[in-house]
């Protein structure tokens, strides 16, 4: 746990890796995963890099397997996943894998092509089949009206356009002719509509639904079609029909003009069908097959081809030496490390078959390091919480093991609520031991994904409700009676006063009860708030007494923690004016006045008792007369003898801080410039890391110390301290008061928890326990499922989300701005975790 209070040990190291053996080292620091490589190409364009043909490659390798897991996709065939991980191929492998994707692209793209054609084929002749069962039954439709006009004369001017052509030859002196065809359904309005006003009425036009939809081809969705016939007569409307035939993509079918032709057409369209539907069954029969076989191993192909893509891309970020038989690399890595990474290059070098080890030099720089925070499952969550407000400065103190205990706690005091914070828990224990089943499938949810990674800061979270619910006696808006009352709620004749009689209790609605002092119970309630409370309808006057005095205490206490561990910052930077001219005064200034503060509210509640609460004066006046330094009012009693005297000495220390902090730091730094500039001497600032230069890393330090400076560097700016100190002072004192009345929201959010739950109990479950009779008890039924929804809807989610936004409000700003720079940049080391986890974005 000593690494997580303060970032790990950085150190700059140069990797010399033999040319054939770099890809092998290169592959087990990535399974190592502990160095961040540097780019030491930073203005050479990305394609004329040396290893840019081996990631084009790679690239187009992906680009297969990307198209092989679609069509697995489209297949719905599962992806198997056995959290395999795979070795790295050696390069002379690519040629292997590029060959085997080559091939089973090639082999779907032909089956995808055939089986294409064979649909549309499929398609032709299933359309073609429809048309002549539906055009038969309008000739057999034409046929029956044909013999109703040889009864009634007056039919034959309308069935003679629905007669068969052959007959109207025989029959009449007109000639017909006709086209059938398919078009989709939805166009038949419009399509009629169309041919009406082009041919000017003179076409005649049936249509009929096909029952069943047809699959498109192409995207294998469902179509719903219809057959159509249309009557015309000449070829100027021949010639129209077919263009708006072709404007609307209806497809157009050759249609016999004799039952007997349609018939033996019908009967060869139905043998070709079955033939093709043979043949479509086989083809996708061995597309599954190949899909089927690919579903195995694609995910281990997707590993290989990415890690190989990651190895080449981390290559081209190397210096390559003018004999091309070595590569220079530059990283970052953790000092702690350094002998994990020498077995990594060792065993690589053992891999790629070379006698030359690899050599790892570490260097000496004034750059600032990465910061690395190591974090194990426990405390991931709350790192990523101090992260997402700033990267801690290197090596500073790290706000996230603080987090830890105080988050929670501080949630908890708005969250207060015993009933919930058991909900919250039990949630939370089932994420917990539940967590390797959840991370083994890999949901896409972004929601319960975030939601899950914050699984142990939910647990936290629930036990402190659980625990400020007992503090404030609260379960679901209701008090626990564990400990009995101790006021006098029952006549026990102690007193006159108890002598309550039944037609007093029954009539007067409001009773004042007297602290029990001297009764059986002996002294206040043991722990938390007594339960008479809940009932009492000066409720809110004294809770909101105890809760604000409470948040101003825990918050001072919280912001005097935060400026102690800017302490432990200065100690470590080396830096002392820091001390005695930022951190000294600045406790002082704040524990004067406020820690004074904090004093006077416990030392009121420790004063003053039952017996003597109503003599006791207010601590709000008292507060505002010392700053006043108004002591003139006789009636306002003091809480102590030698109060008039330690007050006025605090606020006049208080007062003497701010001068401290403004002036006197400028005018020293201003001293030290002016001594070393007349010494001649250059102090260059930065961090310094690493064991000590050496004679070939002398112009590279040279070089560094000349591109950086830190604030007693040689451009030295009074004028600048000046203006910054001064904006850090005022900052700083009216931080005090500011970020203290800021706390006070944790007694607002308490009291707005407490008040919800109460509304949702009065107005919902109050609904179903006031009725009491049979019905009362099913009606009850539905009124508890009411109240459990709305209870984890708005009390559990809603209110939880509002207190967890303050609470990391008042983290992020009230109190890490006493010590926290978070100026820093993360560690992203080279790994193949994100690989391996499946999250393959480069």
């Amino acid at each position: 746990m000593g690494e997580l209070f303060r970032s790990e040990e950085m150190t700059l190291a140069q990797l010399f890796l033999q040319s054939e053996a770099a890809y092998c080292c290169v592959s087990e620091l990535g399974e190592l995963g502990k160095v961040q490589f540097r780019d030491l190409n930073p203005d050479v364009n990305v394609f004329q890099r040396k290893f840019v043909n081996e990631v084009r490659r790679c690239e187009e390798m992906d680009r297969k397997l990307r198209f092989v897991e679609k069509e697995i996709k489209k297949a719905s065939i599962p992806i198997l996943d056995t959290g395999e991980n795979p070795e790295v191929p050696f390069p002379r492998d690519m040629i292997d894998l590029e060959a085997n994707f080559e091939k089973i692209e090639n082999e779907l793209k032909e089956i995808n092509t055939n089986q294409e054609a064979l649909k549309r084929n499929f398609l032709e002749l299933t359309e073609l089949k429809y048309i002549l069962r539906k055009t038969q039954q309008f000739f057999d439709e034409a046929q029956f009206h044909h013999h109703q006009q040889m009864a009634d004369p007056d039919l034959l001017e309308e069935s003679s356009s629905l007669l068969e052509p052959s007959e109207i030859g025989r029959g009449a002196p007109l000639r017909l002719g006709f086209v059938a065809g398919v078009i989709n359904r939805e166009r038949i309005p419009t399509f009629e509509r169309m041919l009406w006003r082009v041919c000017r009425g003179n076409v005649f036009l049936r249509q009929a639904e096909i029952e069943n939809p047809l699959e498109d081809p192409v995207t294998s969705d469902s179509v719903h079609k219809s057959v159509f016939i249309i009557f015309f007569q000449g070829d100027q409307l021949k010639n129209r029909v077919k263009k708006i035939c072709e404007g609307f993509r209806a497809s157009l079918y050759p249609c016999p003009e004799t039952p007997q032709e349609r018939k033996e057409m019908a009967a060869g369209v139905n043998t070709r069908i079955d033939d093709l539907q043979m043949v479509l069954n086989q083809t996708e029969d061995h597309r599954q097959r190949v899909l089927q076989a690919a579903a195995k191993t694609i995910r281990v192909w997707f590993i290989k081809v990415r890690k190989m893509k990651a190895i080449y891309h981390t290559l081209n970020l190397c210096n390559i030496d003018v004999t091309q038989k070595c590569l220079i690399a530059e990283v970052w890595c953790p000092v702690a490390d350094l002998d994990s990474i020498q077995f990594a290059l060792r065993r690589g070098t053992e891999h790629s078959g070379s006698t030359v080890p690899s050599i790892l030099n570490r260097m000496q720089t004034n750059q600032t390091p990465p910061t690395y925070n190591k974090t194990n499952k426990f405390t991931y969550g709350f790192q990523n919480l101090v992260d997402a407000y700033g990267i801690s400065t290197y090596r500073e103190i790290n706000p996230a093991p603080y987090t830890i205990i105080t988050f929670p706690f501080l949630f908890a005091v708005m969250f207060g609520d015993f009933g919930h914070g058991i909900l919250m828990t039990l949630f939370a224990v089932w994420m917990v031991i539940r967590e390797s089943r959840i991370l083994s499938q890999k949901t896409d949810n972004e929601l319960f994904n975030m939601v899950f990674s914050g699984r142990y800061i939910i647990l936290l979270m629930g036990a402190f409700s659980i625990y400020t619910g007992l503090i404030y006696n609260d379960c679901f808006s209701k008090a626990l009676n564990i400990f009995g009352s101790s006021w006098s709620v029952r006549p026990m004749f102690t007193s006159p006063k108890a002598n309550w009689t039944e037609d007093l209790l029954r009539h007067v609605p409001v009773l004042q009860l007297d602290p029990d002092v001297n009764g059986v119970f002996n002294g206040p309630y043991p722990f938390g708030i007594d339960p008479i409370w809940s009932i009492a309808t000066n409720k809110l006057t004294f809770l909101n007494s105890y809760k604000m005095k409470m948040s101003v205490v825990v918050g001072i206490i919280h912001m005097l923690f935060g400026v102690t561990l800017s302490l432990l910052n200065h100690i470590y930077f080396k830096k002392p004016l820091n001390i005695y001219l930022g951190f000294i005064p600045e406790m002082i200034f704040m524990a004067s006045l406020f820690g004074y503060l904090v004093i006077l509210v416990l030392y009121k509640w420790c004063a003053y008792d039952a017996a003597t609460s109503k003599s006791a004066p207010s601590l709000l006046i008292h507060f505002i007369n010392m700053f006043l330094f108004n002591y003139t009012d006789k009636s306002l009693p003091m809480l102590y003898s030698g109060q008039k005297g330690l007050q006025c000495f605090l606020v006049v220390c208080a007062i003497l801080c701010v001068p401290w902090m403004l002036v006197v730091k400028p005018f020293i730094l201003r001293h030290q410039y002016l001594r070393r500039k007349h010494l001649g001497t250059h102090n260059f600032g930065g961090i310094r890391v690493g064991n000590g230069p050496t004679e070939e890393d002398a112009e590279i330090i040279q070089h560094d110390q000349l591109s950086m400076h830190s604030e007693e560097g040689e451009e030295f700016n009074f004028g600048d301290v000046v203006v910054h100190q001064a904006i850090h002072t005022i900052e700083y004192c009216l931080g005090c008061i500011s970020n203290t009345a800021s706390y006070l929201r944790l007694w607002a959010l308490s009291l707005a928890h407490a008040q919800l739950s109460e509304v949702l109990w009065t107005m919902v479950m109050h609904l179903g326990l006031n009725v009491k009779n049979l019905g009362g008890g099913i009606l009850l039924v539905f009124v508890f499922a009411a109240f459990s929804t709305l209870t984890i809807a708005i009390l559990l989610i809603m209110e939880g989300l509002s207190a967890f936004l303050h609470a990391l409000r008042l983290h992020w700003v009230e109190f890490q701005n006493k010590f926290f720079g978070g100026t820093g940049f993360k560690f992203l080391p080279f790994s193949f975790e994100t690989i391996r986890e499946g999250r393959f974005d480069d």
